[in-house]
């Protein structure tokens, strides 16, 4: 077999496994371009504001309210409230900053109640759900959460912490659509994170041989019409 061939069949085979792949990286590349990323964020469906806190309101000293000196500690305004927000992780707790009443972990009543405040979209409650296992589409978030679906045209679902109070993700059907694509983007069809994965390096070394076998037979085409 002469090398032209060789470089020929070569050059066909890379066109037709790297083809399929740069198809995929155009397509989910366009889309991920083509909407905005804070309609991604679902920063349209949720509110993303922070009530300021009032100087009015008399507050108990974190110790008063058993808040050891060497935890971590913030003041918020949550749900019409000062409270502290004591700890991190799963060791997390809110308390009433006018009365040291415990608040977390927070009910479900509490929880549809926060989500409901947060929503901006025109749906009713579907579900409120427990969860101890993060589903994927929040990722390495803490467990256990609260989780609160909308009935609405695009399944709105917000991601609530027991234990902060805090909206820990939007999750609606552009999000999801970004994510496979994504995915399809870096080939890490298993975590959706790494971008250096093998699949990938891969499917680029294969696009670099690619194009150095079509040099390589321009080249040959150029130098026999120049004969």
């Amino acid at each position: 077999m002469g090398k032209a061939l060789f470089w020929r069949r070569t050059h066909r085979v890379l066109a037709l496994i790297v083809g399929v792949q740069a198809l995929l990286w155009m397509a989910s590349g366009l889309y991920m371009t083509a909407i905005s990323i804070d309609v991604i964020h679902g920063d349209h469906l949720a509110h993303t504001h922070r009530p300021a806190l009032s100087d009015a309101v008399p507050l108990k000293a974190p110790a008063a309210v058993g808040i050891a000196p060497d935890e971590a500690l913030r003041l918020k305004q949550w749900q019409g409230r000062p409270v502290y927000e004591v700890g991190k992780g799963p060791k997390a707790r809110l308390i009433d900053a006018r009365t040291g009443a415990v608040l977390s972990p927070l009910t479900r009543e509490t929880a549809q109640s926060i989500a409901q405040a947060l929503y901006q979209g025109d749906g009713a409650v579907e579900s409120v759900r427990w969860l101890t296992d993060a589903p994927q589409e929040v990722g390495t978030r803490p467990v256990p959460l609260w989780q609160v679906r909308f009935a609405d045209g695009v399944a709105t679902t917000l991601y609530i912490s027991p234990f902060t109070g805090e909206r820990l993700a939007t999750r609606h059907t552009l999000w999801r659509a970004f994510d496979v694509m994504w995915m399809l983007h870096i080939m890490d069809y298993r975590t959706r994170e790494d971008i250096g994965n093998p699949l990938l390096r891969i499917a680029a070394g294969l696009g670099l041989l690619l194009t150095l076998a079509g040099l390589v037979l321009s080249f040959w085409a150029l130098r026999g019409r120049g004969r």
